[in-house]
């Protein structure tokens, strides 16, 4: 199902929901990042914990995991919405936008800038009253992009390995 069409300069792009067959695709885009390279995996021997979380993701209706295919129909492009409800904000609804990563060939091309407003677009559709994303603190130039796309660095993030 097409979520959106995208027309830029390098062509015409879809944004639809992913599906299992393209679980491979989406890990090697997520491999295709120099913070992410020696974690993600892209043997198919090791496809098993990637499909057992993508099917999590799928079953839930809280969870939305798109991709972005290219005119040649390859996909792209990725980014996971999570509609998180909460009491905070007066119980106010937040979209949180994770995983976000396009082709290293494709950057610079608006692709990126057009799958964030359309998920910004999405969470409004969904009530939501908050967007939010995080980012890798080294990641300057991703840090410059979501500020030019209206995002204000407000918070420090924590994480605990488990």
């Amino acid at each position: 199902m097409t979520l959106a069409e995208f027309d830029l300069p390098a062509g015409a792009f879809t944004l639809r929901r992913a599906t299992a067959a393209d679980v491979g695709a989406i890990v090697s885009l997520l491999a295709d990042d120099e913070l992410r390279a020696s974690v993600e995996s892209t043997v198919r021997e090791a496809r098993a914990p990637y499909d057992r979380a993508f099917e999590a993701i799928d079953a839930d209706p809280a969870q939305l995991l798109v991709v972005a295919v290219s005119p040649a129909g390859e996909v792209v492009a990725t980014m996971q919405l999570t509609s998180i409800p909460g009491l905070a904000r007066a119980g106010a609804l937040r979209m949180q936008i994770e995983a976000v990563r396009v082709h290293s060939s494709l950057r610079g091309n608006g692709l990126g800038g057009a799958m964030i407003a359309w998920a910004i677009a999405e969470g409004r559709r969904r009530g939501a009253r908050l967007v939010q994303l995080t980012s890798d603190q080294t990641r300057q130039s991703a840090h410059r992009f979501y500020e030019g796309l209206g995002f204000e660095s407000s918070h420090v993030g924590f994480k605990l390995t488990l």
